[in-house]
């Protein structure tokens, strides 16, 4: 199942996530958020999303490992995939029923969200 990743990126980017190739995501601390975390598998396809003034989709990244022992605080490392060709923006995804149902629109402040491979695909365009 693939995922989309928020960051604010004065804090954290999709930039400095490929600078440094490989990254644990951490600091997520809402229930729902580290319940997705913990299901995610090695291999599994993420977007990386721009919180702030951005709210855009620009990048791709995959699960490298998982060691979700500790539930409150999962190891998840992901490794930097590209750039989006296209920077997807939350007001086309709400505009696109695809996302008519997702966690994404309905729970704004969630920061790990689990992704259909449809809307995976209008994101990446892949």
């Amino acid at each position: 199942m693939p995922y989309l990743l928020k960051t604010e990126p004065s804090v954290y980017s999709f930039a400095d996530l490929q600078r440094e190739g490989t990254t644990i995501w951490d600091g997520v601390t809402n229930p729902a958020a580290l319940k997705n975390l913990r299901s995610m598998k090695a291999g599994e396809h993420l977007v990386i999303y721009h919180t702030g003034d951005e709210k855009t989709a620009v990048g791709t990244a995959t699960v490298v490992s998982v060691e979700a022992g500790d539930s409150k605080n999962p190891q998840i490392r992901i490794k930097a995939g590209k750039p989006l060709a296209k920077p997807v923006t939350l007001a086309e995804m709400k505009a696109n029923r695809l996302f008519a149902e997702s966690p994404l629109i309905r729970q704004g402040r969630l920061s790990v969200v689990p992704l259909t491979d449809a809307q995976h695909k209008f994101i990446t365009g892949s």
